[in-house]
């Protein structure tokens, strides 16, 4: 069992896990070297072009950068160990995000 499958939420569909898992994996070691500086960076970015209402992610954007941010709670926690909690917390809310709600937000932001 992945620390990953670990975190999962129920209501990602299988194809998602499984394309969720394969960007963590793949993106776990570059995460890992970030600073806080990079991981600002990657937050905002998100953060901006998600609320962007003329910017649409494709499911593996959006995915990229959610795993990303969860992976980061991985350095959280060797920097920060008694954080572990509340780091372990963050990860799994950042990997329970479903891009089916993104896209409901997305049309919502055009009403």
């Amino acid at each position: 069992m992945s620390e990953n499958t670990y975190a999962q939420s129920k209501k990602l569909s299988a194809d998602d896990q499984v394309l969720q898992d394969s960007l963590y994996n793949s993106n776990k070691k570059k995460v890992l070297s970030f600073s806080m500086k990079d991981f600002d960076k990657l937050f905002f970015e998100f953060f901006n072009t998600k609320n962007d209402p003329n910017i649409l992610l494709t499911k593996t954007e959006f995915y990229t950068y959610t795993v990303q941010i969860a992976a980061f709670s991985d350095r959280l926690i060797k920097l920060y160990p008694d954080q572990k909690e509340v780091a372990e917390k963050n990860k799994e809310n950042w990997l329970s995000e479903n891009y089916e709600d993104y896209l409901e937000y997305k049309a919502s932001q055009k009403k």
